[in-house]
């Protein structure tokens, strides 16, 4: 049966596929499925040939853009290559098959990967242990902050519930505090753009509890300050937390478990070349010092002998943040990646990100207004202030990016940069491609000089035009209809 009002494609008698002729009497059928689940009418699809279908669906995938088909200078969200070696190591029968709930003697290689994982994270941030439970940074976050409070509470000082962060800080650390039931404090930021010391003991107290910190900090600036900073915080009987979520900068050369803090997430797409976005899975492991250890989530991982086992005996523990061991799969690709490295391998990673970075900023600094001058680590930011004299806004010139084929960096964070543009290359992206980015950017400031219209009413080019974005998330509107008369109302 033709659906014209349906499927706007569709044409009656062609087909692309013919479902085999079932071989068991209606009968039967009508024995084995109750009467009320059985069709009486036919399925209302499509009628096309495997051709068209297959054009359709590959049309549909060349409008989306991913990691695979071009650059993304997502700062703060390190977008890097995701291997396909580590997906030929996830489709691994005996990884790809596995069951959560089989005995453990029949999953000890998959635990095996995941004691391995533990132990190789901790390695890589100084750390003493390791939960790898948390199935996202975000969740990482709120389970590393439940840790911290599950230790005061333990150590009788429940009368501490602020937690120190700084004003260029990710949303979602004062999110995960005050999920946790604590309190966010923020801390002011210096002229160089890292954490301005005398702020922070404006607000050291008793009834500090720690600090969250990200370092690099989210303008890419190392804190040069760490060892006051934590020295401060701990003589305040706080703990440090830190956010992992630029890890791809330190990786063989800092170890944060060794500079002053106690706890911190690690985001395995960021870092570990796991997939990002899309909803996920994603991965978020949390690595904590010897005291904090006995409160991470069950179960851990644990070995005996040469065997593997999931502990459960961990009576300070935290509980279960997800409902079995974590997103295995995730494991299984960023295990991959840290065994394909190696050591040496792993601290190119980071030398290669922070010299993207450095190079992408020598070609723009100067164009693009750089508030900090501070030399950046793996990302950096930039402000749009020049543009915005000429009547062009930042989000103007990430719009017409996507005409010159390029996905648009993060902007408008982090909040302390007005007009940000805040862009990480990652090591992943080659001299040409860094080239190709900074020239669109050059050629889009010299159109700010010439033709700003052209700028202010970008994309020209992409299947969707410039939008409201105000309306759109007013009006969201996902449902697809053909236009024509038919469907007017």
């Amino acid at each position: 049966m033709h659906i014209p009002l349906l499927f706007e494609k569709s044409h009656p008698g062609r087909r692309a596929y013919t479902l085999p002729v079932l071989d068991l009497p209606e009968k039967d059928i009508a024995d084995l499925i109750p009467e009320r689940f059985l069709r009486r009418d036919p399925a209302l699809l499509p009628e096309l040939t495997e051709g068209e279908v297959v054009r359709h669906f590959t049309n549909l995938s060349q409008m989306n853009y991913h990691v695979d088909k071009g650059f993304y200078p997502l700062g703060s969200c390190t977008m890097k290559y995701n291997p396909k070696a580590n997906e030929a190591a996830a489709n691994i029968g005996g990884f790809r098959d596995v069951h959560p709930l089989q005995p453990e003697r029949l999953n000890q290689g998959a635990l095996q990967l995941m004691y391995e994982l533990q132990e190789l994270l901790a390695t890589i941030t100084g750390f003493d242990a390791v939960s790898l439970q948390p199935a996202a940074g975000a969740q990482g976050e709120l389970t590393g902050v439940l840790v911290m409070k599950a230790y005061i509470e333990a150590t009788g000082l429940s009368g501490k519930h602020k937690i120190l962060i700084p004003d260029s800080a990710h949303g979602t650390n004062p999110a995960s505090v005050v999920i946790a039931g604590l309190t966010p404090v923020e801390v002011k930021s210096n002229s160089d753009g890292m954490v301005d010391i005398d702020d922070l003991r404006n607000n050291l107290d008793d009834a500090v509890a720690g600090m969250m910190l990200t370092n690099p900090n989210t303008l890419g600036i190392f804190e040069r300050n760490i060892a006051t900073i934590a020295e401060l915080v701990h003589e305040a009987g706080g703990l440090m937390y830190l956010d992992g979520a630029n890890l791809n900068a330190q990786m063989g050369i800092v170890q944060p478990g060794r500079i002053g803090f106690d706890v911190m997430h690690i985001n395995l797409h960021k870092t570990f070349s796991t997939p990002h976005g899309g909803g996920g899975p994603g991965s978020g492991p949390v690595a904590v010092n010897e005291k904090l250890a006995p409160f991470l989530p069950v179960p851990m991982v644990a070995k005996e002998g040469e065997n593997y086992r999931l502990d459960y005996d961990r009576p300070q523990s935290i509980g279960k943040v997800h409902s079995f061991f974590g997103n295995f799969g995730m494991f299984v690709r960023a295990y991959t990646y840290i065994r394909m490295n190696g050591a040496k391998g792993l601290r190119r990673v980071s030398e290669d990100a922070v010299l993207n970075a450095n190079y992408l900023l020598s070609r723009l600094k100067g164009t693009f207004k750089l508030p900090f001058p501070e030399t950046p680590m793996h990302e950096f930011v930039l402000s749009g202030d020049y543009q915005q004299e000429k009547g062009v806004k930042t989000m103007d010139m990430a719009k017409r990016l996507l005409d010159y084929g390029f996905h648009a960096p993060t902007i408008y964070f982090p909040l302390i940069v007005h007009e940000a543009l805040m862009i990480e290359p990652t090591e992943t992206e080659s001299r040409e491609t860094l080239d190709a980015f900074a020239d669109a950017m050059l050629a889009i400031s010299r159109e700010v000089e010439e033709n700003p219209d052209l700028v202010r009413e970008a994309p020209h080019s992409t299947p969707v035009k410039r939008l409201n974005d105000a309306l759109a998330a007013r009006r969201l509107n996902i449902v697809y209809k053909e236009e024509g008369p038919e469907h007017d109302g």
